[in-house]
């Protein structure tokens, strides 16, 4: 059986494996966490067992998020084509759904432990995270989270994760730290409304959590504000003034600009009499459904420039952040460290002095007591004896002080890294840094070199490469013609996003 290590390596073999067919650039980038990887082992910021690489989630991540009675889970049958998720005007589903695609037409429904365990899925070891916010509902991870499989096309390639109501119990700490943590690894979050209930009461908070908190977001252009059930409103006088009137709440909540889609589920609509109203609805409805699919199938995209910021994200805060902040650790505790030994070594001079000049041991400049005389006439190796004593003392005392400076330092430590949450583990790096093999006298962490930071440097500069290449294969600024002959691919289900893919060059 492999060890943790040897199975993280492993993993990321099978990640190089797929993205070679898949995508070339993503598999550069893997290259590239590994060289972030190899820095941070030997400064100690990352164990072996561990890969920054195995962070973040590869395939690409569609979230859905809204009130229970938005219309969430019907949209999701709706896009899927088959009935997967339960519906109804009461909350239904109290757990984070995540749906992935499997060849077998009957679909599983597996517990949260499922994606706790799984360094694949995007909540990979959730349950510590809970047991943080919320002491003993970690080992309730299967409350929270749950796993379903779907034989859809549509869900080749990517990974949808349908989110309990945000109302009522749904406003739990834990809930909401599961609905951050997917939000910052998705690719695109679809908010949801309920156009049946403009404005209530209860929506102050759902629209403080999805709305405020997000608009400021550097990523904030993966948010997609969705009214849903629009067909409910079709026979008030002026239906116009329903979405008016969520207007006016998101933009009391700070959205005031961006996309504002409004659609309802044609399988599930009421009839609208008024026939030129009808069409009109209609037409509103499948130009929107048309832009919302239409993102959600190219989702691809946005995970590739995604996983580049999150490289050039890692590197950034691993050479600007974690790397200084270990070696100003390490400064300070070789800082102390000299400052105590050098007080006690003056110290024990002092005293040493004033006790021997008062017993009258010095002669001029020379020190001779009666008592060493006495200790090298009667044991030959006396002297020898006492020195080693008195170096094994000295040694032992110097360790002491390494140690207590050490535990001086990492409090101070452990707030930084709370208020910066840098990459790595700081307190563990730290501490290798000051066993007890270590030279006080180098002030820089054991690693960090000129190679390393050109290697760190490297990475950010292939970022830029990264995302020029990217740039040519989505936008083909140069108005390059497509090859005829280039190779088309298709894509097997071994995998649980049904993401890999195998090429094949067309018969001409």
């Amino acid at each position: 059986m492999p060890s943790t290590a040897e199975a993280v390596q492993q993993r990321m073999q099978e990640l190089e494996s797929h993205l070679e067919q898949e995508n070339p650039v993503l598999l550069s980038a893997v290259q590239s966490f590994r060289a972030i990887d190899r820095v941070a082992y030997g400064t100690g910021l990352l164990d072996t067992n561990q890969s920054f690489a195995t962070q973040i989630p590869w395939w690409p991540l569609i979230s859905i998020l809204g009130t229970f009675s938005a219309g969430k889970s019907t949209f999701i049958n709706y896009f899927l084509g088959q009935k997967l998720q339960r519906t109804g005007n009461q909350a239904v589903d109290d757990r984070f759904t995540v749906i992935v695609y499997s060849p077998e037409k009957v679909s599983h429904s597996l517990p949260g432990v499922s994606l706790d365990s799984d360094p694949r899925f995007p909540f990979y070891q959730m349950s510590h995270d809970i047991e943080q916010v919320a002491g003993g509902e970690g080992k309730r991870i299967d409350a929270y989270l749950q796993l379903k499989t779907c034989c859809s096309e549509r869900l080749r390639g990517k990974i949808l994760i349908d989110s309990p109501g945000f109302d009522a119990d749904a406003q739990r700490t834990a809930i909401l730290r599961i609905s951050d943590h997917m939000i910052g690894l998705s690719d695109l979050v679809l908010v949801f409304f309920d156009a049946r209930h403009p404005e209530p009461g209860a929506m102050r908070d759902t629209l403080k959590h999805l709305v405020k908190d997000t608009i400021h977001r550097a990523d904030s252009g993966k948010f997609l504000y969705i009214l849903n059930q629009l067909d409910t409103a079709a026979n008030e006088d002026n239906p116009e003034d329903v979405v008016a009137a969520w207007l006016r709440a998101i933009g009391e909540a700070g959205l005031t600009a961006g996309r504002f889609y409004t659609i309802y589920n044609p399988d599930a609509a009421n009839t609208i009499q008024d026939e030129h109203k009808r069409k009109r609805f209609e037409k509103k409805r499948d130009e929107d459904l048309g832009e919302i699919f239409l993102r959600m199938e190219r989702v691809e995209i946005e995970r590739a420039y995604r996983i580049i910021a999150a490289l050039r994200e890692t590197a950034n805060a691993f050479g600007h952040e974690a790397v200084p902040l270990l070696q100003s650790a390490v400064r300070r505790w070789r800082a102390r460290t000299l400052l105590a030994d050098s007080a006690l070594v003056a110290l024990v001079g002092a005293l040493f002095l004033y006790w021997s000049i008062g017993a009258g041991h010095w002669v001029g400049l020379s020190y001779e007591p009666a008592w060493l005389d006495v200790l090298t006439s009667q044991i030959p190796w006396g002297r020898d004896a006492l020195i080693g004593v008195l170096v094994v003392l000295a040694i032992g005392t110097h360790f002491a002080i390494r140690k207590i400076a050490a535990m001086s330092v990492e409090p101070w430590l452990r707030k930084q890294v709370a208020r910066k949450n840098p990459p790595g583990n700081l307190m563990s790096a730290f501490r290798w840094n000051t066993r007890f093999y270590r030279p006080v006298i180098i002030g820089r962490p054991i690693g960090w070199s000129g190679k390393a930071r050109a290697q760190i440097n490297e990475v950010l500069q292939n970022c830029e490469n990264f995302v020029q290449t990217l740039n040519e294969r989505y936008t083909n600024p140069k108005g390059l013609k497509e090859s005829p002959h280039k190779p088309h691919t298709v894509r097997l289900p071994e995998d649980p996003a049904g993401v890999h893919e195998k090429k094949e060059r067309s018969a001409a």
